[in-house]
């Protein structure tokens, strides 16, 4: 009954509150009577936040959080994931939807068989599979595009280890988290390792944020196997990690979520949430059949609203299950309060709302920048001018600068087109500039006509591979370059006349004929570069 369940609520929070007076760190650590359950509720003494007080009675646990002060570990309730999916069917769709908390959060998966969309990285017999099964965890370095599941797998990694007591598992934000937060964290690990033989996860979300001192702080601990370092990235980690950590590390590619993966995990959602598909049967747990929900309303969405969160959400999960949760609230508290149960339906125009625009993913800082103008100029390359036009929308679209395109452009014009076409580079200079002149968005039919134009012309990279030679003749010359001929040197001075300066050059427009004179050092005569190879 809900008054037993808020009683119990109560009286498990008033039991945990009791407890929450511990010793700090240091005299934890120094005590030799203190055992391995006293290690593990050693930190700062904080007050309970009131929404932490109301999770308080789904289980007991240690969890850690980064603040501006650096992260510290807090002996207090946590819930854990398994714990509110458990619960979800107690409590109504309304209570469970107003919990301060995005629905992303509170229903992350807690095992691997919940966790959907990246069967080739921890799908059954696969090597990182294995591994976690053993709890043999090696260093890892997660890196995907937002919201692919790099910080649920890391807390599933985490729950595992806690199960079984081989680790313990610390969280630090790479955006809040300083040197010094990283080296006490370090120090406490090695005292867990050296007094209690456990091994620390310390899982860093953001790594790429840490500068190449921060990480280099890492390098020791990790080789030792003081830590097993888990990172967490979006940006590419040849770029962003250090080569010498990322050594000692392995790294896992997740991949953008599948439109069939959103839809498992939207299933899951609903189900826990409560709230059924129209036209298909709810699933129902038989413990709670019986249990009365009062006068909540009953919430239905439909398969399409579904789909269309699925297929918007551009395999980011966080952002279409938050969605779902905008659309249900939004839903939810427009309903009328009334004496009897309501029926509310979640329609697809009612998540469009929730989900305005595709979330496109594109940063101009990082990796996705490079791979779609790249795409952009293997386009026009191919002369393949809807898949121009398409990588230049997902550019512009995700806010790109413009000039940045047009300045691509007039490369491409020169450097794919050339001579085959010789009026593309002042049509891209005339791109760039009116660019430059009007503006986004107006400007956008401009970029547009301009890469059509581009990927429709003739090409010619004769002047590019000509020029290249030039550079590797120049690079691969041995000794000290050839000397400019003296007959073409200029002869401003009497003295550099007298030195035999331009003697000898024959000025061609004062011949009718062609005039036949050298005109490269004598080392390099007779070359060719436009069918020149570079030897080595």
């Amino acid at each position: 009954m809900p008054g037993a369940s808020s009683s119990a609520v109560f009286s498990l929070f008033q039991t945990n509150k009791s407890k929450a007076s511990v010793k700090s760190e240091r005299n934890a650590l120094v005590s030799s009577k203190q055992g391995i359950g006293a290690a593990t509720n050693r930190g700062i003494k904080r007050n309970l936040p009131p929404e932490e007080e109301l999770e308080a009675a789904a289980g007991t646990g240690r969890t850690t959080v980064a603040d501006k002060g650096g992260t510290d570990t807090l002996n207090r309730p946590t819930v854990t994931t398994g714990s509110i999916m458990k619960a979800s069917n107690n409590v109504s769709p309304r209570t469970l939807l107003n919990i301060d908390k995005p629905l992303a959060e509170k229903l992350r998966p807690n095992t691997l068989e919940e966790y959907f969309g990246q069967n080739k990285v921890v799908g059954e017999h696969t090597l990182l599979r294995s591994l976690l099964d053993s709890q043999e965890i090696p260093s890892l370095i997660l890196w995907g595009p937002p919201g692919c599941g790099k910080t649920t797998l890391a807390h599933i990694i985490a729950s595992s280890s806690k199960k079984k007591g081989t680790a313990r598992f610390v969280t630090l934000s790479a955006t809040s988290a300083s040197t010094s937060d990283v080296r006490e964290f370090i120090k406490q690990a090695q005292n867990e390792l050296r007094l209690f033989k456990r091994k620390t996860i310390l899982f860093i979300d953001e790594i790429h944020r840490f500068n190449k001192s921060q990480q280099d702080t890492f390098l020791p601990h990790v080789e030792c196997g003081t830590i097993t370092l888990i990172g967490a990235t979006t940006e590419n980690p040849s770029f962003q990690v250090n080569a010498a950590l990322l050594s000692r590390c392995r790294v896992l590619v997740l991949e953008k979520l599948s439109v069939e993966a959103m839809s498992s995990i939207l299933r899951r959602a609903v189900t826990s949430l409560g709230i059924s598909v129209l036209g298909q049967s709810p699933i129902k747990d038989p413990e709670d059949q019986d249990q009365s929900q009062g006068h909540e309303p009953k919430i239905s969405i439909e398969q399409n609203a579904l789909d269309t969160i699925a297929h918007l959400c551009d395999g980011d999960a966080r952002a279409g299950l938050n969605g779902l949760q905008l659309a249900v609230q939004a839903r939810v508290a427009s309903a009328r309060p009334s004496a009897s149960p309501q029926e509310i339906l979640v329609q697809e125009e009612h998540v469009k709302e929730g989900l305005q625009r595709s979330h496109i993913l594109y940063d101009k800082a990082g990796e996705e920048h490079y791979n779609c103008i790249s795409a952009l100029h293997k386009s026009m390359r191919g002369s393949h001018e809807n898949a121009s036009l398409y990588w230049l929308g997902r550019m512009l679209e995700g806010g790109e600068d413009p000039l940045y395109v047009a300045r691509r452009l007039v490369r491409f014009a020169s450097e794919d087109v050339g001579m085959a076409d010789p009026s593309a580079l002042p049509q891209a200079v005339s791109a760039f500039q009116a660019c430059h002149f009007i503006g986004m968005p107006e400007c956008e039919v401009i970029l547009a006509q301009c890469v059509v134009y581009l990927a429709r012309a003739p090409k010619s990279v004769e002047i590019y591979k000509a020029y290249g030679n030039v550079k590797a003749c120049l690079r691969n010359h041995k000794g000290p370059l050839p000397s400019v001929p003296l007959h073409l040197r200029n002869a401003p001075t009497r003295l550099m006349k007298e030195l035999g300066y331009a003697k000898g050059y024959q000025y061609n427009p004062a011949f009718t004929a062609p005039v036949e004179q050298e005109y490269l050092p004598e080392e390099l005569r007779g070359i060719d570069f436009f069918t020149w190879t570079p030897s080595n």
